[in-house]
C-alpha cells in the first residue's frame, strides 16, 4: 500500500499541495467478470409448444389451430374441452446488420406417439402466422406462431401424444 501512496504523496509535494500525513485505508479487492455473448446473425427461440389441449372424441375428426386468428376449431366427433390449447410460438432477432429471413416448416405429417404406448396420430398442414419471408433491420426482433391440423381417429386410445417438428430459419 505504501508503494502506491508514496508516488502520489511525492507528486503532491512537488506541486506544493498539502497531502495527508497518514495512509488511506484501501478496501478489499473484488474480482469482476467481463462477459460478452456472441449469437448467430439470426437467432430463434421457441416460446411455446404446439398444444391442442384436452379433447373428447366420439368419432373421427380434427382439431385445427389457426395461428393467424389464434383460434381453434373442432370438426367431426371431436370436442375441445377447456382452453389449454395454443399455437407454437417463436421469437427471433437479427444480428448487427439488416437481413432477410425465410421461415420454413416441414411439409410432411408430424407423427405423435402416445406416451407409454405405440398408438399414433398425425399433425398435418403446419401453418405459419404471417409471411414466410421477413425483412429485418439490424437488431430487430420478430415473432410468429405455428398452427396445424391434428387428425384424430374414431377409436383413438386415450392418453398424451407427443411428437416434434422442425422450424428452419434461412438467411443469405
Amino acid at each position: 500500500m505504501r508503494s502506491l501512496f508514496l508516488p502520489i504523496f511525492i507528486a503532491a509535494a512537488m506541486l506544493g499541495i498539502a497531502a495527508p500525513a497518514g495512509a488511506v485505508p484501501v478496501g478489499a479487492i473484488v474480482p469482476a467478470t467481463a462477459r460478452g455473448i456472441i449469437t448467430a446473425p439470426v437467432s430463434i427461440v421457441k416460446t411455446a409448444d404446439l398444444d391442442f389441449g384436452l379433447l373428447s372424441v366420439t368419432t373421427a375428426g380434427t382439431m385445427v389451430i389457426d395461428p393467424n386468428a389464434n383460434s381453434i376449431v373442432a370438426t367431426g366427433g371431436v370436442t375441445q374441452l377447456g382452453s389449454l390449447w395454443h399455437a407454437a410460438g417463436f421469437v427471433g432477432a437479427a444480428g448487427g446488420s439488416s437481413v432477410v429471413v425465410l421461415i420454413k416448416l416441414t411439409n410432411q405429417a408430424v407423427v405423435l406417439t402416445r406416451t407409454g404406448g405405440t398408438e399414433t396420430m398425425t399433425v398435418t398442414s403446419l401453418t405459419l402466422q404471417g409471411q414466410n419471408k421477413r425483412a429485418l433491420a439490424a437488431m430487430e426482433s420478430f415473432s410468429f406462431r405455428v398452427g396445424g391440423t391434428l387428425n384424430i381417429a374414431a377409436n383413438q386410445v386415450e392418453g398424451t401424444y407427443l411428437g416434434t417438428f422442425d422450424v428452419q430459419i434461412q438467411y443469405p
